[in-house]
Order: structure tokens, then C-alpha cells, then sequence
């Protein structure tokens, strides 16, 4: 039998698969003037490869209202991708600071990377624990893992968070009813709590569907109320298609519990 030579020939030839781009890095200015810098992962598909405007909008509200969403407050950032809006809450002085995205390795370890790159510029607390903390997770599922981070409520039971951030999320249409349930479970009953949804529309023509979000927020037990409407000198994609100034435009809301879900809670 003749003895052939395979060589190389089940290699793939040298640029057969696109290399993975490289991680870039931002930064966000502060209002304080304090710079915040983040690196941001390449062109990955979950779109933690860009610095979005509702995330520079979100940190810019956190800061301007700090002293009655932020500080001593426990937040947590749902979608965080750089998370640029829990660094800022935990500078501000937020008590805890949950960070938080898809459980997907690269994602998950760029967030821990620029937690760890923020450390200098987060005050420490008085008891010496950390204010800011990173977690994979995926929207609808199980938040124990979240809410461990907490310390427990007076009577015994996991605390919740005063504050959730959701910026750029509500884009995912199909994934309404799981940010809806992240909200019940992780949002403590109270009046003063509340949910920023900061969102900006880069496909105009969906607007409708996701503005669906905010009945169906309604209808699960909650208030919306709509805060700003901040229009940009310029748009994040150039080159992509419809109504420019919706695309510039960042819309803001305020999610809090209705009153008859407070008064429910209050006599369980």
C-alpha cells in the first residue's frame, strides 16, 4: 500500500477565520470632571464592543441626582456591558453596587476587568467591603445570586435593591417579559425605589415595540414616568438608516412600584 502524505492539508489556510478584533478602550467625563476609563471587547455580538449614549446619559442623571438615588443605596445595573453607570453610582458613594450582563465569559471578564480598573477611584466603605461587585446574568432567571450580595433586611429575609439601572436594554422586544420579571424580584417595595430605563432608538421604525415595554410595565404592578427626552449633537452610527433625530435622541423613564402593590406588601 503506498504511504501518502497528508502535509497540511486539514489546516485551515492562514486567514481563514477573521481574528477577533482587539479590545479598544473609552472614556466617560464626569460632570465632576473626573474621568472614568473603560476597555470594551472588541466587536463582540452582545455589544459590549461600544460606549452607548443611554450609558453616558444614565451616569451623567446618577450624578446630578446622587444624593437621592445614589448615595448609601444598594443598585444594580442590569446590561451593563463596560458599565461605565455602576462605576459612577459606586464613586457617588452608592452602598453596593451590582454589575451586571450576559453570563458570557468574555463579557463577564471585561466588566471584572474595569471594576478592578475603577478601585482607585471608588471611595472605600466604613466597614471595609467592597461597594462594587460583578455577575453574569441572564434577565428573567434566578436573582439569589444578586441579592446575596445584600445584606439581609431586618427580619431576616434577602434584601433588594433601591436603585436598578437599565440602559439600552428594552431594544431586546422578546425579552420584555424577562426584564419585567428581573424587576419584581430585585426592586425592594418601596416608594422611594425605582428603575431608570434610559433607552435610545437606533432602528426608529421599532420605537413602537419597544415603547410596548412601558404598559406592560404598568400591567405587572408598576408606574411609569417619563423624565427626559435629551437630543445629542451626534448620532452613534452614521451610516444606519431612518430618522436621524430619533437616533441622537435619548428618552428617559422612571419605573417605581404602584401605590396598590406598596399597599399590599405593607399588609402581608
Amino acid at each position: 500500500m503506498a504511504d501518502y502524505e497528508s502535509g497540511n492539508l486539514f489546516e485551515d489556510p492562514e486567514g481563514y477565520y477573521p481574528e477577533d478584533e482587539p479590545p479598544t478602550f473609552a472614556e466617560h467625563c464626569m460632570l465632576s470632571g473626573q474621568t472614568v476609563r473603560v476597555r470594551l471587547v472588541g466587536s463582540h455580538p452582545l455589544y459590549g464592543n461600544l460606549l452607548w449614549n443611554a450609558g453616558r446619559t444614565s451616569s451623567h442623571y446618577i450624578e446630578e441626582h446622587t444624593e437621592e438615588l445614589i448615595r448609601n443605596k444598594d443598585v444594580l445595573e442590569i446590561g451593563a456591558a463596560a458599565g461605565v453607570p455602576s462605576i459612577v453610582s459606586a464613586i457617588q458613594g452608592a452602598r453596593t453596587v451590582v454589575m451586571t450582563d450576559y453570563p458570557d465569559p468574555d463579557l463577564v471578564g471585561n466588566m471584572q476587568y474595569n471594576a478592578e480598573l475603577s478601585t482607585s477611584s471608588i471611595p472605600p466603605r466604613s466597614d471595609g467591603k467592597p461597594r462594587l461587585h460583578v455577575e453574569g446574568y441572564k434577565w428573567g432567571s434566578d436573582v439569589s445570586k444578586l441579592r446575596a450580595y445584600l445584606p439581609p433586611a431586618a427580619d431576616g429575609t434577602p434584601s433588594m435593591f433601591d436603585v436598578l439601572i437599565m440602559a439600552d436594554v428594552v431594544y431586546s422586544h422578546r425579552e420584555h417579559p424577562n426584564l419585567i420579571k428581573t424587576m419584581q424580584q430585585t426592586m425592594k417595595k418601596d416608594p422611594k425605589s425605582v428603575a431608570l430605563v434610559i433607552f435610545t432608538p437606533y432602528q426608529p421604525w421599532l420605537l413602537p415595540k419597544t415603547e410596548q415595554f412601558f404598559p406592560l410595565a404598568e400591567a405587572s404592578g408598576f408606574t411609569v414616568t417619563k423624565i427626559f427626552e435629551k437630543v445629542m449633537d451626534d448620532v452613534l452610527f452614521e451610516d444606519d438608516p431612518g430618522d436621524e433625530r430619533l437616533r441622537r435622541t435619548v428618552f428617559g423613564y422612571e419605573i417605581r412600584w404602584a401605590q396598590d402593590q406598596l399597599e399590599e406588601d405593607s399588609k402581608a
